[in-house]
């Protein structure tokens, strides 16, 4: 049984999560908390599984809260849920020991997969949010071999890590996210956030385009 914290100052945002959350057969709500130190206290009471945590609370907003509870309780899984995509939020949260920066308006079935995935350890953001950090730390590291962006030449390439060009080199023959896992012995959702890594740095949201875009980058 999974079991959840819900931290969010918006009541109807937190009744309707716990209402979703508690129809799945294999997760429980054990508390709700509307701001960052009431929750770091009922984690200290109740050592959740998982804690879907906002931003923006009073008290003590999300992010300093989630460093808390990761410093005194490092088993807890932190899923950062909220309406913010900035990618200064999305790099302090990561930093807080977040296992995942999600938005408030994806579907609830992908709420729950994301859930099932991060208590099995995985790492947890949508191809957006994936885009924004790829492009963030690209700029940080100031690496720009291999850079490509669409709207110039193909010969403007970027660094792919040596998974990622494994990955790559699969989809390039067509392979399945499903048969991609399988050939590295990890799950659906692992390779589908390395392939919006991907996506991120070559600057597309779209399969078709990204592997016309790989072909052209490791054809040169």
């Amino acid at each position: 049984m999974i079991t959840i914290i819900i931290a969010d100052d918006q009541t109807l945002m937190r009744d309707g999560l716990e209402t979703i959350l508690s129809l799945e057969d294999d997760m429980t709500v054990v508390s709700t908390a509307n701001n960052g130190e009431q929750v770091y206290n009922l984690v200290k009471e109740h050592r959740p599984n998982i804690v879907l945590m906002d931003i923006q609370m009073p008290i003590q907003d999300g992010i300093r809260s989630s460093e808390a509870i990761k410093r005194d309780f490092p088993e807890t899984v932190i899923l950062i849920l909220t309406t913010f995509s900035d990618e200064d939020y999305i790099v302090e949260a990561l930093v807080s020991g977040a296992s995942g920066y999600l938005l408030k308006d994806m579907p609830g079935d992908k709420l729950i997969e994301s859930i099932r995935d991060a208590a099995k350890g995985q790492l947890m953001m949508p191809a957006s949010i994936a885009a924004k950090l790829a492009n963030r730390l690209s700029f940080l590291s100031g690496t720009s071999r291999r850079f490509f962006d669409p709207s110039k030449a193909p010969s403007k390439q970027t660094e792919f890590t040596e998974r990622e060009q494994k990955i790559i080199a699969l989809m390039i023959k067509g392979k399945t996210n499903r048969e991609i896992a399988d050939t590295f012995f990890m799950s659906e959702g692992t390779i589908k956030n390395y392939i919006s890594v991907i996506y991120g740095k070559i600057g597309v949201n779209d399969r078709t385009k990204a592997v016309m875009y790989l072909k052209k980058i490791f054809a040169e």
